[in-house]
Parts: C-alpha cells; structure tokens; sequence
C-alpha cells in the first residue's frame, strides 16, 4: 500500500464559489461531441447530468471509431457524484479500455478525514493500487469540473481558481477568461466565452495547452474544446444537445 503524500497545506488553496445567481443544473440534458485529432473523425464523447438523490451526476464517455479505432481501441466511461450546494465532489469512478489497457479505478473524497482514497484495480495485469493524498474542505473533480465553471459568472478578463483532484495531488486550477468569439460547431453557431486552465504551479501547461469554448448565455454550455500536446491537437465539438 502507498502511504499518503503529503499536498499543499489547506490555506494555500482556493476556495470554491457558489453558484451564479439564477443557474440551474440541466437535468436530464446530454451533450454529444465530434472528437477530430489532427485531420481524422476520432470518435465521440458525451457529457450527461442528472439529479441523483441529493447529489448531482455527470457521466463522461469517450470511443474511438473509424480508422482511429482499429489502430486504437478507446472506450472509457466515468461517473462523477457531487453536492449541487456546494460542488464538494463525492466519488469518482473510472472504466477505462484504451488500446490493451483495461483498467477500473474508484476515488473516494473523504473530507472527515482530508483525504482522497484512491483504489484501481489493472484487469489485463491483475494488480491493485492503493493511495490516499491530503485534500482541502472541498474538492471538485476533472468530469465536474465543466459544469462548475459553466455555474460561475464569465467576464472577459476575469480569472478565478479552484482546488481540483483526480485521484493524486489536488491542484489549484486558474481559470482565464480570455475573449467572446463565435464558434461554429456541428450543432449550430455559438457566441462563446474562449476559457483557459492553467495549474497555478504550471503544470497542466506543461502537458500542453488547452482551450475550452463556453456558450455566451444562461447555461454556459462548452460547445468546443481544444487541446494540444507533442500527438498533435484533439479537437472536440459540439455535435448535438439531447434532453430527456
């Protein structure tokens, strides 16, 4: 087992801001998108939000398809359980296949104890992992963490930050709100906020740089998201809007 790591003390990290005046979750709402990395349809992803007792759920699921797909396989889903009052990520649960990786991990967010317990078991290796980290009163998660920006108000200019944990070390994560641009996206045209995070300590930079694309409006919607690394640029975008 892996003893705990120590993180930046509880002071040092940004605290998470209610909700905007006048926002409400999208119950029952999914948003389907085209995945292109370089000049090639790689597939598609999805991101649903629904009322799951007291807690909000997102689901996150991402497969490769095409030509992508027989040279690799992807297909991961995720759920994500956090509370709408004050988006304290609950639980984070992982089931990744990605090429001949199949992996299934949990992250539970202990904030009695501060800690995020993170549990993996590898199906291909059959190995398990067990670590625990230091977090503050409250985290959110990598899948949450777009409808927590998509619930904070967007000013051109204005920058905010917020404490983020997938499983390892929590990160205070600024968000830059750089300009209003129109997108054009396989759902429609959008007038959007051109959003960019950034590790405060520089290292979500490192892995190269990422630009999402928030719907100028009352919902906040990411309509486009673009990231870019040393494989070259995945860009995701908005395919179509489904409400149950």
């Amino acid at each position: 087992m892996a003893s705990p790591t120590p993180s930046a003390s509880p002071e040092a990290f940004s605290p998470i801001q209610p909700v905007r005046e006048g926002y409400k979750f999208a119950d029952g709402q999914t948003l389907v998108y085209q995945v292109e990395w370089r000049v090639f349809n790689a597939g598609t992803a999805s991101l649903h939000i629904e009322q799951a007792g007291e807690q909000q759920r997102v689901t996150m699921d991402a497969t490769t398809s095409g030509s992508i797909a027989s040279v690799f396989h992807v297909r991961d889903h995720i759920e994500s359980l956090f509370d709408p009052s004050s988006f304290c990520s609950a639980n984070v649960r992982k089931q990744t296949e990605e090429g001949f990786r199949r992996v299934n991990l949990s992250v539970q967010f202990d904030y009695a104890r501060h800690k995020s317990v993170l549990n993996q078991v590898n199906l291909k290796k059959h190995e398990t992992r067990h670590e625990e980290h230091d977090i503050p009163d409250c985290v959110v998660d990598v899948v949450s963490s777009f409808y927590y920006v998509g619930s904070q108000k967007l000013e051109v200019g204005k920058s905010f930050s917020f404490p983020l944990n997938d499983g390892g070390k929590t990160q205070n994560v600024k968000i830059t709100v750089e300009k209003r641009e129109q997108v054009k996206v396989p759902a429609g045209t959008f007038d959007a906020f051109r959003v960019h995070p950034d590790a405060e300590d520089g290292t979500l930079h490192k892995k190269g740089r990422a630009v999402v694309w928030f719907s100028d409006d009352a919902h906040h919607i990411p309509v486009q998201i673009e990231a870019k690394s040393f494989l070259g640029t995945v860009t995701i975008k908005l395919l179509r809007i489904e409400q149950k």
